[in-house]
């Protein structure tokens, strides 16, 4: 899975950014918090149901239902993003519910994150509306996954608030091959311990 002008225009834009930047203040301080607990240390990441509210829904249902305890980290690329939510130790798919709606252009549209580094957005198939349980964190800036008139892009639905250092640890872990995967899975497994909603 995976995948502004002069004068009077100058000053429409400046109050679109204001806005903009207003906006994500207050998604910030009303924005649900996980907790994740892994093997190479915790990161917290806030999500934002006002710009893509299926998309938190079905991630939180899957934070509440503890699917992702015991989960591992299988595709990290160091100049690219870490990917994870799908898979246990041994390399079984976990069971998941049926796919989301993909609301990419939606988030953007409403000034919600673009895939900068430590935005969190699902991973899916090249099937826009096929995103369940994996998500990946941004370790670089990705535009090329934003969303366009041409292409659907990724739903970015919140970002790293703290713990960048356990993701840039888990981005510089050495990768091959590993289970059912050709390259790219952790030398040594990074397992998610838990994921635990704190607000």
């Amino acid at each position: 899975m995976i995948h502004f002008f002069k004068t009077r225009r100058l000053v429409c834009t400046l109050g679109l950014g204001l806005l903009m930047a207003v906006n994500t203040n207050a998604w910030a301080q009303e924005a649900p918090r996980v907790k994740f607990t892994t093997n190479a240390g915790s990161f917290v990441v806030e999500v934002y149901p006002e710009v893509a509210p299926k998309t938190v829904e079905n991630f939180l249902q899957y934070v509440r239902d503890k699917h992702y305890d015991g989960t591992i980290f299988h595709r990290v690329i160091g100049n690219f993003m870490i990917q994870g939510g799908g898979y246990d130790a041994r390399y079984f798919e976990k069971p998941t519910r049926a796919p989301v709606v993909h609301e990419g252009r939606e988030a953007l549209a409403k000034g919600g994150p673009r895939n900068t580094v430590g935005t969190i957005a699902m991973a899916r198939t090249n099937v826009p509306n096929s995103a369940t349980s994996q998500f990946f964190i941004n370790v670089v800036d990705n535009s090329f996954l934003d969303p366009t008139p041409q292409q659907p892009g990724y739903t970015v639905f919140g970002r790293v608030i703290s713990g960048m250092d356990a993701v840039q640890r888990i981005r510089s872990v050495q990768t091959g091959p590993g289970g059912p995967f050709a390259s790219d899975v952790p030398r040594t497994t990074i397992v998610i311990q838990s994921a635990t909603l704190e607000k």
